[in-house]
């Protein structure tokens, strides 16, 4: 994949585990939406301006329905997914529910690191491990997910 549009969650726990390089080994560019921007760079986190684009979403009217429902920062990302066609990385759940409604493809930070593995930038061992270190800094998965997580993993 050359682009994606995302979500904070993603970008901020790769940032505070410090591996974001991860997100870099796969993807060209990572579009996202001025909400997501200000989320992420708090703290003086600035994000590599030629790898994460800023871009601003032109739908109003969706974004406005959308933030009925979800945060600010999803509404923009779903809005941007759709207005450039892209992928989604977006790790909420109901989030993700809506993105797929709207035939928005998606994916997860699990998802990411299997697509990381699966492309030889993890190893297996660096895989389990980063999982472990995302779990360890807050990051929530379910235990069907994190099942389904380890099954896949094998399966690559």
């Amino acid at each position: 994949m050359k682009l994606i549009v995302s979500d904070s969650t993603t970008i901020i726990t790769l940032l505070n585990i410090e591996r974001i390089d991860i997100l870099e080994s796969i993807f060209e560019q990572v579009l996202i939406p001025s909400k997501v921007y200000n989320e992420v760079c708090i703290n003086d986190i600035t994000l590599h301006s030629s790898f994460f684009i800023q871009k601003k979403i032109k739908d109003k009217t969706l974004y406005k329905l959308l933030s009925k429902s979800l945060d600010a920062g999803e509404s923009e990302a779903l809005v941007l997914a759709t207005e450039m066609e892209l992928a989604l990385l977006i790790d909420e759940k109901k989030g993700r529910k809506i993105a797929q409604n709207m035939g928005i493809p998606i994916m997860g930070l699990l998802g990411v690191l299997l697509l990381a593995y699966k492309k030889k930038h993890l190893t297996h061992d660096e895989t389990i491990e980063v999982y472990h270190t995302i779990k360890e800094a807050n990051f929530r998965v379910s235990k069907r997910l994190e099942e389904r997580f380890f099954e896949l993993l094998s399966e690559i």
